[in-house]
């Protein structure tokens, strides 16, 4: 297992819509288990290829996460997800983002989602998720289309955020 360097805003690849994934074979699972280390280690509870620089239409998240005392690890790895339903109720909740350090917003969303994916075997599955399942699988498939959190906000928080982050890869360059 490798630890994926994360791609941070305002990155142009994070604006990329991803290909969908053709075949899933071996090189998609070590993917999946590289991401998966890099979300934990970030820590995270999710992450979509696009955020490690691979354009291909692959997640992965566990909200409840690897050394977490709610319960066991949940992870799902997603290839190929497609929404197929949404509710007419949304929630809301305060998101954050690994490729958006340091910053959160309150994003409202569709509260339960239906969403058919491929898995790692490249058989096809569908989730139902409710409450941040939903939110988390909403906001890595958004990274897929090239929307980040940030968009779902006003233009003046949004810009004042890239704007800041802008300034630190000047800084650090």
């Amino acid at each position: 297992m490798a630890l994926l360097p994360i791609i941070t805003a305002p990155d142009p690849r994070l604006k990329t819509v991803a290909d969908p994934v053709a075949v899933v074979d071996g090189e998609i699972r070590k993917l999946v288990d590289d991401m998966y280390d890099t979300m934990y280690d970030a820590p995270g509870i999710g992450l979509a290829a696009v955020q490690v620089g691979v354009m291909k239409r692959v997640l992965v998240m566990d909200v409840i996460g690897k050394n977490a005392k709610e319960g066991d690890p949940q992870p799902h790895a997603l290839i190929n997800p497609e929404i197929t339903w949404v509710s007419d109720h949304d929630s809301t909740y305060e998101e954050g983002c690994l490729s958006v350090p340091q910053h959160y917003a309150e994003v409202v969303r569709p509260a339960e989602v239906k969403v058919k994916y491929l898995d790692v075997d490249g058989q096809e599955q569908e989730l139902e998720a409710d409450g941040l399942l939903a939110t988390c699988v909403q906001h890595e498939i958004d990274h897929l289309d090239g929307i980040l959190f940030v968009d779902h906000i006003s233009a003046l928080k949004r810009n004042m955020i890239l704007r800041k982050l802008l300034k630190i890869k000047k800084q650090a360059s």
